[in-house]
């Protein structure tokens, strides 16, 4: 039998300010990247390097990373719809508040665990058709990888976990 304390749970504090670090680092390692091996970023250029998502021969919504990031999008906005309705629109009664939060941070988990995935595609394809093998850049978007996973595996407990406040 457990005992009658809290001492065996884990709190999510640790979790959190890890998350929150390890967000830091993929921005500024993604900002390194862009910065350097990809002469930097825009939305138009004559520089195709300076425009990150610029597949012009594949048609859109082509790949998994094209259709599952379109999915993210959709059920972010779906999830912030009916979080709208059911917790701050007025109407909604508390009982159903209370009934529907388990179901909203299990959708919003979901989704944000979907974006990841299409995230690291999105990694996966640039790689690929950068033609990115045993170089320094290489190394840089497995390693925004990896850190992207360990970020998902962080916000995951984090969410999964108690608070220690």
């Amino acid at each position: 039998m457990a005992p009658n304390s809290r001492s065996y749970q884990v709190s999510a504090t640790p979790f959190t300010v890890f998350g929150h670090l390890l967000f830091i680092a993929v921005a500024t390692l993604v900002f390194v990247w862009l910065l350097k091996f990809r002469e930097g970023l825009a939305f138009e250029s004559a520089n195709k390097f300076k425009i990150f998502n610029d597949e012009a021969e594949i048609p859109d919504m082509f790949t998994l990373h094209s259709w599952l990031g379109m999915i993210a999008i959709c059920l972010f906005g779906l999830q912030l719809l009916l979080g709208f309705f059911s917790f701050v629109f007025p109407g909604a009664e508390s009982y159903s508040r209370a009934g529907y939060t388990p179901w909203h941070i299990f959708g919003g988990l979901v989704i944000f665990f979907l974006a990841i995935a299409t995230a690291e595609m999105g990694l996966l394809l640039k790689f690929l058709r950068l033609g990115l093998f045993r170089s320094q850049e290489a190394l840089i978007v497995n390693f925004i990888g990896l850190l992207l996973f360990l970020f998902a595996v962080a916000v995951g407990l984090s969410v999964v976990l108690t608070r220690g406040y």
